[in-house]
């Protein structure tokens, strides 16, 4: 999917969810500050937002609960445009560049790419956008129908990077903290998608719940530490994603201005 279609087939799916989920629990706070000196800041609300972006980004921000009243129409365009897009490309580009250096071993098959899946390999940007682009407090609930019609489109980039990763002859691993309930959903709009060929999926088990992102991905991947698998690559939104132990030899972050996990 090229980006033109990406951008029509998000706009088709915010239409549909929109209306799918017509109960909205967009919560903004006009009073609310967004962070110690807030009010020191004069800048206009889309430089402002613009280096709120990057301070989310670049993880200066910490943990944070949603986004800024004042950033939720500068989060949307960003999300709804080319930006988004041309920032992800950009990420994509340097993975591949990175993939490329690799001396793949063909005869042991334990050269290794770890993907996150949400906002990494899919978008669930049809989501977000009927539900405030990050701006309402997450609905657990509802974002499981959701997840659960399998529908969510893939992000161009990753998509392409993927394909390039296998005819590389890369393991390639997906590390979600979707639940183990959600895995027939999960694989059938992986295939949906256009994502094929993958040697595991880990999702969260029993075990697994109340656990922080970072410390049960670093768990997963020290399983594949373990087994024998070089790590050369993890790609993910979320810092969560890529910090904590067993780390790969390069982590890339996508972006994502409309939720923080821990």
């Amino acid at each position: 999917m090229d980006c033109r279609k990406f951008l029509l087939a998000i706009s088709l799916h915010s239409f549909l969810i929109s209306h799918a989920f017509s109960q909205s629990v967009i919560q903004i706070f006009p009073g609310r500050t967004e962070f110690a000196g807030d009010r020191k800041i004069r800048a206009g609300d889309e430089l402002y937002c613009d280096s709120w972006r990057f301070s989310v980004e670049t993880n200066d921000a910490g943990e944070w609960d949603s986004v800024p009243s004042r950033c939720v129409e500068f989060v949307q365009k960003y999300m709804t445009g080319e930006h988004y897009l041309s920032d992800s490309e950009i990420v994509s580009g340097y993975s591949l560049k990175h993939a490329k250096s690799v001396n793949v071993s063909a005869g042991d098959g334990k050269d290794a790419w770890v993907f996150d899946i949400d906002e990494t390999l899919l978008s669930n940007l049809p989501y977000y956008a009927a539900h405030g682009f990050g701006s309402e407090i997450f609905n657990e609930d509802a974002f499981d129908e959701w997840v659960d019609l399998a529908k969510a489109p893939a992000l161009p980039a990753s998509l392409n990077f993927y394909k390039e990763l296998k005819q590389l002859g890369f393991k390639i691993f997906l590390l979600t903290g979707r639940n183990e309930f959600q895995r027939n959903t999960t694989e059938k709009n992986l295939l949906f998608a256009g994502y094929s060929d993958w040697k595991k999926l880990f999702l969260r088990g029993p075990s697994d719940q109340g656990k922080p992102a970072t410390v049960y991905k670093s768990e997963k991947r020290l399983e594949l530490v373990n087994e024998g698998y070089r790590i050369h690559g993890s790609s993910g939104d979320q810092w969560s994603d890529l910090l904590g132990f067993a780390k790969a030899e390069r982590s890339f972050k996508l972006p994502n201005p409309m939720y923080y996990i821990a």
